[in-house]
Order: structure tokens, then C-alpha cells, then sequence
């Protein structure tokens, strides 16, 4: 049974925006249907294949299983929040140069979650990435690729860190 609709103030991207929606509706559809956010993926609906992976105060959340009332005075950042086609995102920038990407599909919640491990791990190890990265499912094969794009945006964002990259 449905909560009836109440406004609401999310955060997202930096930006608050105001829904009314249902209390228990789950994060992912406000964010694809209401905000046009299509960054997070539909995939299983049970959060357990990471398609739809936002980051709440900069922690992985599986947006299809988080319920409105759960994110009530966050922080949610989506795919589009980390960058865009002329300002790319490290950890985005990284999966384009490893060519990470078969169909695409499991590529924002690989990203997101790459996002968070390098905010906590700077360097991690590839036993690091890859049990980070455990519970993000890739059809295609391209388990390989990620590992490297992650050790790419490593890179990438230590540069960037050190002021090299200016």
C-alpha cells in the first residue's frame, strides 16, 4: 500500500528540486521520471545488480530500493552530476580511455562506485576495485577494462590532486 503523495525537497546535483510523490515511491523513478535523470538504470529493481547506483552524502546507494523518505535532507549526486561532455569527471574520462564499455548498461553504477572507492581509496589495489566493484554486474565481459579504467581515474585523479593536471 502506497503513502499518499507529499511534497518533498531533494537535493540533487547540487540543486534542490521539490516532488510530490508518494513517501515509499523509490528513489530511481523520481530521478528518471521526474528529474529526467537517466543516469541510473533500471536493471533489476531489487538493488541487487548496481545498474542504478547514485551516491547519497557520497556513499553507493541502489536508488531502485531507497524510498523517497530515505533521502529526505542528502545529498544525491547521479551520473550527470559528476560531469558533462566538455568537463568530464576523472573516473568518466578513465572508463572512455580503458574503453570499458560493451552495451553500457552496468556503466553508471561501475562508475558511481568507482566514484566512491577512489573519495576513500586513492590508490586501491585491484583486490580493492574488484571487491568493491563485487556487487556491480557486467553481462559483457568487460570486467577486464573496468579494473584498468578505476587504475586510470586513480591516475587521473592524482594528478589532478598534485596540480598537474592544470
Amino acid at each position: 500500500m502506497h503513502t499518499p503523495p507529499m511534497p518533498v525537497v531533494l537535493n540533487v546535483n547540487g540543486q534542490d528540486y521539490t516532488v510530490d510523490a508518494a513517501h515509499d515511491t523509490p528513489l530511481m523513478m523520481i530521478l528518471r521520471n521526474d528529474l529526467a535523470l537517466n543516469g541510473p538504470k533500471y536493471g533489476c529493481g531489487l538493488g541487487e545488480c548496481g545498474a542504478c547506483t547514485v551516491l547519497i552524502d557520497g556513499i553507493p546507494a541502489r536508488s531502485c530500493v531507497v524510498p523517497l523518505a530515505g533521502v529526505r535532507g542528502r545529498r544525491i549526486t547521479t551520473l550527470e552530476g559528476l560531469g558533462n561532455a566538455g568537463n568530464l569527471h576523472p573516473v568518466q574520462q578513465a572508463f572512455i580511455d580503458a574503453q570499458a564499455a560493451q552495451c553500457g548498461y552496468c556503466l553508471n553504477g561501475m562508475i558511481m562506485t568507482t566514484v566512491a572507492l577512489l573519495c576513500d581509496q586513492p590508490d586501491p589495489s585491484d583486490a580493492q576495485i574488484r571487491s568493491a566493484l563485487s556487487g556491480n554486474f557486467c553481462r559483457c565481459g568487460a570486467h577486464v577494462e573496468i579494473v584498468e579504467a578505476v587504475r586510470g581515474a586513480a591516475r587521473l585523479m592524482a594528478t589532478q590532486a598534485s596540480g598537474e593536471g592544470r
